[in-house]
């Protein structure tokens, strides 16, 4: 069930008894709709025939003024207007504040303990926050209190009934709210259209950043194997299928063994010997 719905409920049984009340008995009907419990809407009450007839009763007039200031007024009027009306009994006292508390959370979602200790006349925070937990049992409010920073922390609230002469006023907060909402939703309109935007720009930039990154480690990558391939021994393609150090080994030992012939050359002193021919000084020696 919606808040407020039930209270609404409550005063059916006060609209059927005001058909039939006039006079003094619709007064006393006054007297129990706002002392009665759970009852916190008079709206209707207040458009019965018989009850607007009070109104210019001289001596019951002050009981539709009563009804009045329980449908859209607060306790700070009472006080201000005590005089001209029935006094209060302690019910409707306190349902004058807890109405009170539900237009002050209308107006502002914090309310200062400091401001609601003298609106309301409570002597001490602990009965301000007695009356703040009923409030919110008989569901005419929705809230937390916070003890620590000393204020009462408005959810939601139930609606009061509306004082004639201020639907227009009404209307024109509400266009006022409606112009304001359609302006901060175009902004965040905008917003969200320069992050877009800004989004699918850093991804292309990604993209073309990632593009060259790859397209320059290949080319690190190629030249490191270039430089190791230039840097690798050559392989020989002779027939010996030597590698360049193998064939200078073996040039090397070639000029040694050449040397060693110029050594046994020189020691023999440079004669050649024909070893298959006789010496010239023997010929014919040894011969039978």
């Amino acid at each position: 069930m919606e808040m407020g719905t039930q209270h609404v409920a409550k005063l059916e049984p006060f609209l059927l008894m005001s058909k039939a009340a006039k006079g003094a008995a619709a007064a006393k009907l006054i007297q129990d709709a706002t002392s009665a419990a759970g009852v916190f809407v008079f709206g209707e009450l207040l458009e019965q025939p018989n009850i607007q007839e009070l109104a210019g009763n001289e001596q019951h007039s002050r009981f539709y003024s009563l009804l009045q200031l329980f449908a859209y007024k607060t306790y700070e009027d009472y006080t201000q207007h005590k005089d001209a009306l029935p006094p209060l009994n302690d019910a409707q006292t306190i349902k004058l504040k807890q109405l009170t508390l539900v237009s002050l959370a209308q107006d502002s979602r914090i309310l200062p303990y400091k401001d609601l200790l003298r609106v309301l006349d409570m002597p001490t925070v602990r009965e301000l926050e007695d009356l703040i937990i009923d409030a919110i049992y008989l569901d005419i409010v929705r809230g937390k209190l916070d003890q620590k920073e000393g204020q009462f922390e408005v959810e939601y609230t139930m609606g009061r009934d509306l004082e004639p002469g201020k639907l227009e006023q009404l209307l024109l907060s509400l266009q006022n709210w409606a112009s304001t909402t359609a302006a901060v939703l175009a902004t965040l309109d905008d917003k969200l259209a320069q992050l877009s935007t800004r989004s699918v720009t850093a991804k292309t930039m990604k993209e073309d950043y990632d593009k060259r990154y790859q397209a320059t480690l290949r080319e690190v990558v190629d030249k490191q194997k270039e430089a190791r391939n230039a840097n690798r021994p050559q392989v020989s393609t002779g027939r010996t299928g030597m590698t360049p150090a193998g064939q200078r080994e073996l040039e090397k030992e070639q000029e040694r063994r050449r040397q060693r012939e110029r050594e046994n050359f020189n020691e023999n002193g440079g004669d050649s010997m024909d070893v298959d021919g006789p010496a010239e000084g023997s010929k014919g020696k040894g011969r039978k």
